[in-house]
């Protein structure tokens, strides 16, 4: 049996034995829920475990986050990306274009510029609150993730862990977009904006709006990583991720 056979057969042998050891013990022989999944998941000449798999994934989260974290909070990580380049939100859209055509294009530039370097310094504070997360996750979660598409852990991570990231990740922006003068640049815009008759300044909250591009740019980068590590035998550094990944 290929691979990929065993570990489809996974998805729908795991619940069913799983039900037996809870209802039916008897069936089980006693088995306890390590032994149904090495029952399930092993072979004569290379097992793979629970908690193997487990490890795998997380350590695969650890590698990408750390491989993605490198990126992005170096100088330009955002700024030179276009996939997760921060620009003018679109409620400012008009207030650029005013600015622009009366000669205050580089005031933003500078903002534009200032967003992307807060969010750089940001995400060098990402790994801990991103390891903090890995850690939490279930062997259940671990299997779900191992059958599931290219960025399937991306997918889960950013699922069940984004609104806490959210919550203990915006402090860290604002606190980095005060250290770049974005506040002060973007003040600075506003009120040359208000200086042209008949105008309106939108209504914006800064904080959030980085917030939001900040992650979504570090989830970005982390399904790339992940799908490499899923695709690229290069790679799998460790021995743990090519045991696992490899299969």
């Amino acid at each position: 049996m290929t691979p990929g056979w065993r570990l489809r057969g996974v998805a729908i042998l795991l619940p069913l034995l799983l039900l037996m050891h809870a209802g039916c013990g008897d069936l089980s022989g006693g088995l306890s829920p390590e032994e149904v999944f090495r029952a399930v998941l092993s072979t004569p000449d290379r097992p793979l475990d629970a908690a193997t798999v487990a490890a795998g994934l997380k350590e695969a989260l650890q590698v990408g986050t750390e491989r993605t974290v490198l990126a992005t909070s170096s100088v330009d990580g955002f700024l030179a990306n276009q996939l997760i380049r921060i620009v003018l939100p679109e409620q400012l859209e008009t207030m650029g274009k005013a600015l622009r055509a009366v000669g205050f294009g580089s005031q933003v530039d500078a903002l534009e510029v200032a967003m992307n370097r807060a969010a750089e310094r940001a995400a060098g504070e990402a790994k801990t609150v991103f390891w903090d997360a890995i850690r939490q996750m279930s062997v259940a979660d671990a299997f779900g993730i191992l059958n599931g598409g290219d960025t399937a852990a991306t997918n889960y991570f950013r699922d069940r862990t984004e609104a806490t990231l959210r919550s203990r990740f915006q402090p860290i922006v604002e606190q980095k977009m005060g250290e770049v003068g974005l506040y002060r640049i973007y003040e600075d815009v506003v009120d040359r904006y208000r200086a042209i008759p008949f105008v309106t300044t939108p209504p914006l909250d800064l904080g959030d709006y980085v917030t939001d591009k900040s992650l979504n740019g570090l989830f970005v980068v982390l399904a790339q990583e992940e799908k490499r590590i899923r695709e690229d035998p290069v790679a799998r550094t460790t021995e743990l991720l090519r045991q696992v990944f490899g299969r």
